[in-house]
């Protein structure tokens, strides 16, 4: 059967029923059985709002009311959160709204890192595990995974945008956090192989895997953080994580199979479909041939990604590397906090506050009084988007200070200084 991803134009008055309409074109309900637990695993790619970079509060009710409007149930769904050293999922969760949509439906918000059983990838995947491209090379003791995840749904709820390491990124680097432990910036040489090799995991330990894209806003530039926003008005949703993301990467100006390397290999390997020529499309079938003609991360390189590159696949790797797999790490981690946080987001604030001035950004703003009943699914979406934000004022000092308070928490959390361990369990019983 060819693999098939939906999509649609989208509005903030339709939005709701959009994403409805779009997850069934998709064939969600085929994938995604209502007899288990339902992870939602959130984007949080800045702990800080910025347009396009995490996933949104829209689309993230969108999909919980698709779910329930279909006969799920709230207590089998919960949202589902990875942590990384350089970005607080808790502060994520809050400054990117999505906590208000987890918290108004009563849904259960699971942070892997905290309580979470943790299991060895061999017990897990069995010996699925010797046919990694990489994993087994980066990690020759193996690695742990989410107890949970196995035997699970999971529907990754990515947004469209470029990134320095690999291009694009959307739902297969989407399981990137989840699956990897603290140690994930170790794959950062074989990045591409890598998320084929988490596809694979993917494929083997979830119950159903499923997308629902965000591209009402879209990225352009050296993301997953310091990008140009666009406002773009589309959603996509597919249970190919290939093919959805080769569709996106065609939508920026990119040829998935020549441009993308990991959507190449996984195609290649017969993971998913990513040329475009073999993709069904559905819904608003025009949509696809837009190419918003992106530059693409390399272009505009900040002085962080010009450095990581140098790092990874430059000159540096073999005077620099080495120190990030020893306790000398954590100059990485503070080092990225500390140009990220402390002196790129404040000094480009109007590149926030420009955004807010659309539909979206609009409805983002207001969005604690733009609040709909979470027992209401028959809403289409929001038809006030609330009052345009025309005063914004200058934050610089306290998002200084702010990035201050996530310095010192990434200090606090590092692995090479941290003295927690994950709890090994029994290996899952055979399907």
């Amino acid at each position: 059967m060819k693999s098939t991803v939906a999509i649609l134009k989208t509005t903030p008055a339709t939005v709701l029923d959009d994403t409805h309409r779009l997850m069934n074109l998709a064939g969600y309900q085929s994938v995604i059985s209502p007899a288990c637990d339902t992870a939602l695993k959130i984007n949080i790619s800045w702990h800080f709002f910025y347009p396009a970079s995490s996933t949104t509060p829209w689309q993230l009710e969108g999909v919980i009311r698709a779910l329930k409007r279909d006969g799920y149930k709230p207590e089998l769904i919960h949202g589902c959160h990875n942590r990384t050293v350089v970005i607080d999922a808790h502060l994520g969760e809050r400054e990117n709204k999505q906590i208000n949509v987890i918290q108004a439906h009563g849904l259960r918000n699971v942070h892997l890192y905290e309580g979470e059983d943790w299991i060895h990838i061999r017990d897990a995947v069995g010996d699925l595990a010797d046919k990694f491209l990489v994993l087994n090379q980066v990690y020759p003791d193996g690695f742990m995974i989410p107890r949970r995840f196995v035997g699970e749904n999971i529907i990754h709820l990515p947004t469209i945008k470029t990134h320095v390491f690999t291009t694009t990124t959307g739902a297969m680097k989407n399981a990137f956090g989840g699956l990897l432990n603290e140690k994930r910036h170790w794959t950062h040489p074989v990045i591409h192989e890598t998320l084929v090799d988490l596809l694979m995991i993917q494929k083997k330990i979830h119950r159903g895997v499923f997308a629902v894209m965000d591209g009402t806003f879209a990225g352009d530039g050296p993301g997953p953080r310091c990008m140009i926003p666009h406002v773009k008005n589309v959603i996509l949703a597919s249970s190919d994580q290939v093919a959805i993301d080769a569709v996106a990467a065609k939508l920026m100006g990119f040829d998935p199979l020549r441009d993308i390397k990991f959507i190449r290999l996984a195609h290649e390997m017969g993971l998913g479909c990513g040329d475009p020529r073999d993709i069904e499309i559905v819904g608003d079938v025009d949509a696809v041939k837009e190419s918003w003609n992106f530059v693409g991360p390399f272009k505009k390189m900040t002085f962080a990604s010009k450095m990581q590159h140098k790092i990874y696949w430059g000159p540096l790797r073999k005077p620099v590397e080495w120190s990030l797999k020893t306790v000398l790490a954590p100059w990485a981690y503070i080092a990225s906090v500390l140009y990220h946080d402390s002196f790129w987001y404040p000094t480009h604030q109007d590149l926030v506050h420009g955004i807010l001035h659309s539909d979206w950004g609009r409805l983002f703003h207001n969005w604690e009084q733009m609040a709909l009943p979470p027992g209401d699914l028959t809403l289409p979406g929001w038809r006030d988007v609330g009052a345009d934000p025309l005063m914004l004022k200058k934050e610089s000092a306290k998002l200084f200070f702010q990035s201050l308070k996530v310095l010192g928490t990434c200090i606090k959390e590092a692995p090479e200084f941290s003295a927690r361990r994950r709890r090994v369990v029994s290996p899952p019983p055979k399907a």
